[in-house]
């Protein structure tokens, strides 16, 4: 689909949404007095055009007071989830009674046959299949988006240094600390990493929305992650604010300027940013390399990465290499012309904050775009581990995927 139909399939299915919306609310009141079905109507198409209103107008201004006008587009996201789920139910009778309709006898003398009316468990069954995702979605903004997990794997390499057999490593990604209202969240996830007494700690880029301020309040807090080794650090799709109009705001020497700010705030948080870098972890004279790459997008995102540059700075003596990159598309895009790169780590995809995520069951929309975007991959020997996210954007809120810690153990095959 191109991004030229995308819009106008999107407004066709939002305005038979509503439409279908309407006449089950219509079907359920059709037994009542007149004027209960008029104020139904009524009340109906009011309340319609106020969450669209103020959804509209909170994701246009979230910037300004962004604590509520946030939550006016999560409400105006569940609105229209419930209206297109309806649409199916509704949809399939409608084609079955057109059938019907065509094929069923016609009255003597001629003329179409008599109507045939809606049905009222069809209509009914319609609400209740749309209550879910509403409800869930509303369930996400209240609770979901700081409902932390920790997820715990067990990897085996048979290149592993035996000294590193056991050895454990803690990921966070996509932070996106611009999206928190209140510190509290933030402070309750730093306990449950310290929780976790991992042996290193790497964050995956996208510490902001846009703005390096963004970060600053919560510095103190992030300052509280404990680790005996350094905490390496990258930057995410979000993290050059690529996606603000800084003709506005000073041109490109504030945007440089914002990023190096944000380069400051990594290290005031007591981060180690590796830009297209390497570094060595040493344990009994053996060793691993951890390579932090920059942002290489796939999907039409920026690349500003130079994995030949990063790979080159590696220690070449390191049996063991760790790649921190943001984007799980570069693990098909590049990384594998790397094949002594073990284990890659990303984040970026968020399991697009909304899917089901049972052990039996893994589905969300984003999978249609990202063929790695939750969970963990193997290539051979190769191993990427896609992160869903500590924080949250767009949506405020999660569904299905929760925001995640993960805790990967390396043991010797």
């Amino acid at each position: 689909m191109s991004r030229r139909t995308f819009p106008f399939l999107f407004f066709a299915l939002v305005v038979l949404g509503e439409w279908y919306g309407y006449q089950a609310f219509r079907t359920l009141v059709q037994h009542a007095a007149p004027g209960t079905r008029r104020l139904v109507s009524i009340l109906y198409w009011v309340v319609t055009v106020a969450v669209w209103g103020l959804g509209i107008w909170g994701m246009r201004n979230r910037h300004e007071h962004p604590s509520f006008k946030s939550y006016f587009g999560g409400l105006l996201l569940a609105v229209i989830a419930a209206k297109m789920t309806i649409i199916v139910p509704l949809l399939l009778e409608d084609v079955v009674r057109f059938g019907r309709w065509v094929f069923q006898a016609r009255p003597a003398g001629g003329g179409s046959g008599p109507a045939m009316p809606r049905s009222e468990f069809i209509s009914k069954a319609a609400l209740v299949l749309g209550a879910i995702p509403f409800v869930s979605l509303i369930w996400g903004m209240a609770k979901g988006g700081t409902d932390y997990t920790v997820k715990r794997i067990t990897l085996r390499f048979p290149n592993l240094p035996a000294s590193f057999d056991g050895f454990r490593v803690l990921q966070i990604s996509d932070l996106h600390t611009g999206s928190f209202h209140t510190k509290e969240p933030l402070q309750r996830a730093v306990q449950i990493i310290n929780q976790q007494n991992a042996d290193m700690v790497f964050m995956t880029g996208d510490l902001v929305n846009n703005y390096a301020t963004e970060v600053e309040e919560h510095i103190d807090t992030l300052a509280g992650i404990k680790s005996s080794l350094p905490i390496y650090s990258i930057l995410g799709n979000h993290d050059y604010s690529d996606y603000v109009d800084w003709t506005k705001e000073g041109g490109d020497l504030a945007k440089l300027a914002n990023l190096d700010r944000l380069k400051q705030n990594h290290a005031k948080i007591g981060w180690e940013l590796l830009l297209d870098e390497a570094r060595t972890v040493e344990r009994n004279g053996e060793k691993i390399a951890i390579l932090g790459v920059q942002n290489w997008g796939g999907q039409g995102f920026a690349r500003y990465g130079n994995l030949a540059k990063t790979y080159a700075a590696a220690d070449p003596t390191a049996p063991f290499k760790i790649l921190l990159s943001h984007d799980p598309s570069h693990w098909d895009g590049q990384v594998h012309g790397y094949p002594d790169i073990d284990l890659t780590l990303s984040g970026h995809t968020h399991g697009m904050q909304f899917g089901v995520n049972l052990s039996f069951l893994k589905w969300s929309p984003v999978q249609y775009v990202y063929k790695q975007w939750a969970g963990l991959y193997q290539r051979g020997r190769q191993y990427l581990y896609v992160n869903a996210g500590l924080g949250f954007i767009g949506y405020h809120g999660r569904v299905g995927f929760l925001p995640e810690i993960t805790v990967i153990e390396l043991r010797r095959a």
